[in-house]
């Protein structure tokens, strides 16, 4: 893996769905993560927890860009590492 492009939606006002005037992303390179949150991702991608949805809590949508080409998982926020996460920033449309 290298590349991870990162988006971030739901929460109290839904940010990034449909109509919302604000979309919030960002990308990351897997070099650039630490061995643990790198361990981590990896754990995501091959076994993704389930998609229980908490009202106004945080999705992110985290696709990998690969040899084998993109993949995409979609996970509540407790799942995705700090470094992730603080790699996502918000903008207005």
């Amino acid at each position: 893996m290298s590349r991870l492009d990162i988006e971030r939606f739901g929460g109290f006002a839904s940010y990034g769905s449909p109509g919302s005037h604000l979309r919030s992303r960002g990308q990351v390179d897997s070099a650039d993560l630490s061995p643990a949150d790198q361990k981590q991702l990896e754990q995501l991608f091959a076994h993704p927890p389930s998609s229980g949805h908490t009202p106004d809590a945080f999705q992110y949508r985290l696709t990998r860009h690969g040899s084998s080409g993109p993949q995409t998982i979609e996970v509540a926020e407790q799942h995705v590492p700090m470094a992730i996460r603080n790699a996502v920033k918000d903008e207005l449309l």
